[in-house]
């Protein structure tokens, strides 16, 4: 697909990966629809994007809530015009073992509330948002394209079963879309990082960040910038549908 005078919605976009994704793309000559929750961080990322000559306008957004959504998608519509793409990128996490042992008695399990809070960000917003480009896509009579961010989690990962259930759920929406919406010229794909340096990462403690860059075949993190070329990779590859980029240095053999 060629992103000149495209409109592109991208989730999570006023920091980190989204934004990174938003550079990528708006230099590529799409137009940005920037969702998140915060109308302060939008409106830095918007006059950030500006200052680089990237066309973007911001959307606050809740995306596990149906009616934000789908008004979000609406004003996008009213004021950019139908998205020929989506990147779903919008992800939290709130990690805990299933359960916590102590000598044979379990002092903690993850909360219901835990795992629901993570599920509806992670994989019920991917399905919302995916659900409105793909309705404006279709009712505009445009091809598309949808990119799924997954994670190395998908997997399985301790401490992870909401996030990792829900990063794998996240690719099963893409391969399930990419096979309904062929018809109506709409790829779809996934992108899957690694340990990537983000603020999430930066807030680690220095030795515990050592020991992911040792675990990495490539021996450091990823860069924002990394995961966004994998992005773009799949809108710029017309026969690319339905699968998977792995971005994470070899990690995952």
């Amino acid at each position: 697909m060629q992103l000149a005078e495209k409109v592109i919605a991208i989730t999570g976009a006023a920091r980190g990966l989204g934004y990174a994704v938003a550079q990528q793309l708006g230099h590529q000559g799409a137009s940005l629809a920037l969702l998140d929750m915060s109308a302060e961080a939008l409106d830095q990322a918007v006059s950030s994007l500006a200052a680089e000559g990237v066309r973007a306008q911001a959307f606050v957004v809740d995306v596990a809530d149906e009616v934000s959504v789908i008004t979000a998608f609406n004003d996008i519509a009213t004021r950019m015009g139908p998205v020929s793409g989506c990147v779903n990128n919008a992800g939290i996490t709130d990690d805990a073992l299933l359960v916590k042992v102590n000598d044979g008695k379990v002092e903690k399990r993850m909360s219901f509330e835990a795992w629901q809070k993570v599920i509806n960000v992670n994989l019920s917003g991917v399905f919302l948002c995916g659900r409105e480009a793909a309705t404006q896509m279709i009712e505009a009579g445009l091809e598309g394209v949808i990119v799924n961010i997954s994670s190395i989690s998908r997997a399985g990962n301790m401490g992870q079963s909401n996030y990792a259930a829900a990063k794998a759920g996240v690719h099963a929406l893409t391969v399930t879309w990419g096979k309904e919406l062929a018809r109506y010229g709409i790829r779809t794909g996934t992108v899957a990082p690694g340990f990537v340096a983000t603020d999430m990462t930066a807030s680690m403690r220095p030795d515990m960040l050592e020991r992911i860059a040792a675990s990495v075949p490539l021996k450091r993190l990823g860069e924002p910038e990394n995961i966004a070329k994998s992005v773009a990779f799949i809108f710029d590859n017309d026969y690319f549908s339905a699968r998977m980029i792995e971005c994470d240095g070899g990690l995952r053999l």
